[in-house]
């Protein structure tokens, strides 16, 4: 038997590929750059930022490609090419530009590794967000982690990073056995590891009487891997200590880009592949998403430090994409679709919240460990290191007030259109008690955003303390970043006509 005849290799669509093949050439270039001497200040992130940007743009060629084409997949049905992935692998390369520019002037600007890192990362995120196996999603997960994992303990300074680096690593080793195994019972049941070969599957099977007890406790387990991935409750445990001991921009990139990988990945598996066991997971749904609204906000009001804060209100926030899930498992429904699209817009939109946000916070930490000389053990994102800010820097102020005022939902931002989104679709579906406990989510959260706004605008420094601490200084990345975000969060929210003229598309899967 001629086994080498009988191969048909798959046909492959370098377009469709291109922005993934530009992550792995970026990331490629910054690793021979080990081969060379120094580079000039900022040239590393400069070809990240590049790699990324090349990579952003060739995913909105794309994206606008489909709307005269079907969605299809890629590779054998390895890959998955359609809106809803490409508007994700979007906000990925917007999360690595950002991210590269507020670096430029941190102190591993000069690290190679680092940028590296930031590529390999978005490489394991965007097949997340576009694998249509099981085991090219794992593969993703697993690259994401690890440079995440690098990236978390990166600061070799300070042991709060070693900490949250070796933290992160230990949970997220355990979150991985949990989806392995869970992928191990999937296909013991269904004979399958692509997504949409185990819907197909599923639908075509009548079992009398049913018995889906192996079935059932592999979905389980997904969740369990899943819910660690988007910090839901009670799997949240690692995420204030890591984010806090993380360096600032990688907290950001953290929250930004791992939100969108995990949140994405997540709904493509449960809405692709289960539609036909929505009626048992969606329960399990719905109690993580009501733990996760309502654990995040009250235990973020009480925190005294930002960077825990805002840990504590990206759980929030994860609890808000998961009403959006748990609309989409409502299968009889005609508004089920606008589960999946409204968990998708909130996700990419929260992306930019975060990356600029963290972004705003690690200007103020920066200089106020260059004013006070902070020494290890004392923090320097404490919510008094914001006092005054805008006495001296009102510009600064009102753009994290901004963002701040979006994370809480206020109108006219993108964070209003993201809420009233999985609001909607909560409703849409008649999840009236979910859609109550997130606006009751919402309302607590923004004492959160309130006490930050208060330290900046009304609170005086302390005593004694130089007026010039209070002046952040700004680098010409840094303001780019800033204002970009704070752009795209007005525009979107002022005029959002576009994202709702695309939601119908983003829930049209490639099967």
């Amino acid at each position: 038997m001629d086994i080498a005849g009988d191969f048909l290799p798959p046909t492959i669509e370098w377009f469709a590929l291109s922005p993934y093949i530009a992550l792995v050439a970026g990331a490629l270039i910054l690793l021979l750059g080990s081969l060379t001497p120094q580079w000039p200040r900022g040239w590393y992130g400069l070809v990240s930022a590049t790699s990324a940007g090349v990579a952003g743009v060739l995913s909105v060629l794309q994206f606008a490609n489909l709307a005269d084409e079907l969605p299809r997949t890629l590779v054998k049905g390895a890959l998955a090419h359609d809106r809803f992935g490409l508007l994700a692998l979007i906000a990925i390369c917007v999360a690595v530009v950002f991210t590269s520019m507020t670096t430029v002037d941190a102190d591993t600007s000069d690290s190679l590794e680092h940028f590296a890192l930031l590529l390999t990362a978005a490489l394991g995120a965007a097949i997340m967000v576009t694998a249509n196996d099981l085991v090219v999603s794992f593969l993703g997960i697993e690259t994401l982690s690890l440079s995440l994992y690098v990236l978390a303990a990166s600061d070799r300074r300070r042991s709060a990073s070693q900490e949250a680096g070796l933290k992160y690593f230990i949970l997220g080793g355990f979150a991985s056995a949990f989806l392995l195994y869970g992928i191990a019972l999937v296909y013991g049941t269904t004979g399958q590891t692509s997504i949409s070969g185990i819907g197909s599957t599923l639908a075509g099977e009548v079992s009398v009487p049913r018995n889906d007890a192996m079935l059932l406790a592999g979905v389980a387990l997904l969740l369990v891997g899943f819910g660690f991935k988007v910090s839901l409750v009670p799997f949240h445990s690692w995420t204030p200590d890591v984010y806090h001991g993380a360096p600032t921009h990688v907290t950001g990139f953290m929250a930004s880009l791992g939100k969108v990988a995990a949140i994405v990945a997540l709904v493509r598996l449960f809405v692709v592949a289960f539609p036909t066991r929505a009626d048992d997971w969606r329960p399990a749904v719905f109690a993580l998403a009501v733990l996760t609204l309502l654990v995040g906000s009250v235990l973020a009001i009480v925190q005294r430090d930002v960077k825990r804060m805002l840990a504590y209100s990206s759980i929030s926030h994860a609890g808000f994409m998961m009403v959006g899930l748990e609309a989409a498992g409502r299968i009889g429904s005609s508004s089920a679709s606008d589960g999946v699209s409204s968990a998708l817009v909130y996700v990419v939109l929260y992306s930019v919240l975060a990356v600029g946000s963290f972004a705003a916070v690690s200007v103020v930490s920066q200089h106020a460990s260059d004013v006070t000389s902070t020494s290890e053990g004392q923090s320097t994102t404490s919510l008094d290191a914001f006092n005054g800010v805008a006495k001296t820097n009102p510009v600064f102020a009102l753009g994290f007030t901004v963002l701040l005022l979006a994370q809480a939902g206020v109108p006219l931002t993108s964070g209003f259109v993201a809420k009233f989104g999985v609001i909607r679709a909560a409703v849409s579906t008649e999840s009236y008690v979910l859609a109550v406990l997130a606006m009751v989510s919402a309302v607590i959260a923004a004492y959160l955003y309130l006490r930050i706004m208060v330290s900046m605008w009304l609170s005086v420094p302390a005593s004694g303390e130089a007026t010039s601490a209070l002046a952040p200084k700004l680098s010409l990345p840094l303001r780019v970043t800033l204002v970009s975000a704070v752009a795209i969060t007005l525009v979107l929210g002022v005029l959002p006509t576009w994202l709702l003229d695309v939601s119908d598309s983003l829930a049209l899967f490639a099967r």
